[in-house]
């Protein structure tokens, strides 16, 4: 079809349009683009796309594009395509890698989970341990770095000659899973996961950070990143936004700027390629 404005200048082409707005003629619009939406992988890869793809229709309707939801199988996979410069548009992310994109690879932050976000070293009900101290020389289920608990069981137990014995597992979930059927004494989740939870016994929990923030890439135009910021920071106002936050069982998100994420990033440092 021939596109009759493709061959005016630009002025030219936005009087045309004004003019077939006032005078009712149809104007095609603008064609919906196809943007990313990845999560870090607290969760298994196909647990983590149920769970979230709420989030992406709510974007999807906000927007008018189509936003589609991709996971990592891994924290260190995530990494490395993050090191990488692999492209997303849009990721819920947390504290370390939120400063991270800004500082290394121009996203900006548009809203967060509210308040702050710990971790829990936990071991099942029935083993009372209370201090980290009696951790060492135990199993632990982890999910080693550059996730933010891998990242906080470094802190806590600094010197080599005196850890737990590690057990790598691939997400959050799987680490509780060990704990529950006695092949890890203890693991250390984000506290959410336990909260309320009367199977584990809680040993110690981390100081707390800035929650979860959705970060979106430079490469999304402004009016798209105006869309999704107001359609979060609004969500627990409209009907739609409260079925996605029952959805994800969040109360609502709140705005969010660099600022608040300023300095989370240095806990990368002893990351290769950091």
């Amino acid at each position: 079809m021939y596109d009759l404005y493709a061959h005016l200048p630009r002025q030219f082409t936005a009087l045309a349009l004004s003019a077939c707005l006032l005078l009712g003629v149809p104007v095609a619009p603008a064609q919906a683009a196809e943007y990313r939406l990845i999560i870090q992988p607290i969760l298994p890869a196909r647990h983590l796309i149920e769970a979230y793809q709420p989030l992406a229709r709510y974007l999807s309707d906000a927007t008018g594009h189509n936003i589609e939801i991709v996971a990592s199988t891994n924290f260190l996979a995530y990494w490395e395509a993050m090191r990488r410069g692999d492209h997303y548009d849009l990721l819920l992310d947390a504290a370390h890698f939120t400063d991270y994109r800004i500082k290394r690879l121009g996203y900006s932050v548009v809203a967060k989970l509210p308040d702050t976000v710990s971790y829990t070293l936990v071991t099942r009900d029935d083993v009372l341990l209370f201090d980290a101290e009696e951790m060492i020389g135990k199993t632990l289920a982890t999910v080693p770095s550059p996730s933010l608990g891998g990242v906080r069981l470094s802190q806590l137990y600094p010197n080599p000659s005196r850890q737990p014995v590690m057990i790598e597992v691939s997400d959050f979930e799987a680490a509780l899973e060990r704990v529950l059927s006695g092949k890890a004494t203890g693991a250390l989740v984000p506290s959410p996961l336990i909260s309320g939870d009367t199977r584990f016994n809680t040993v110690l929990t981390t100081e707390p950070i800035p929650h979860m923030a959705l970060s979106v890439s430079g490469q999304v135009d402004a009016r798209t990143r105006a869309a999704i910021r107001d359609a979060m920071v609004s969500a627990q106002r409209t009907p739609e936004g409260q079925r996605l936050l029952r959805a994800l069982n969040f109360t609502a998100f709140e705005p969010a700027d660099a600022a608040m994420y300023d300095g989370y990033g240095t806990l990368l440092e002893e990351m290769w390629g950091y």
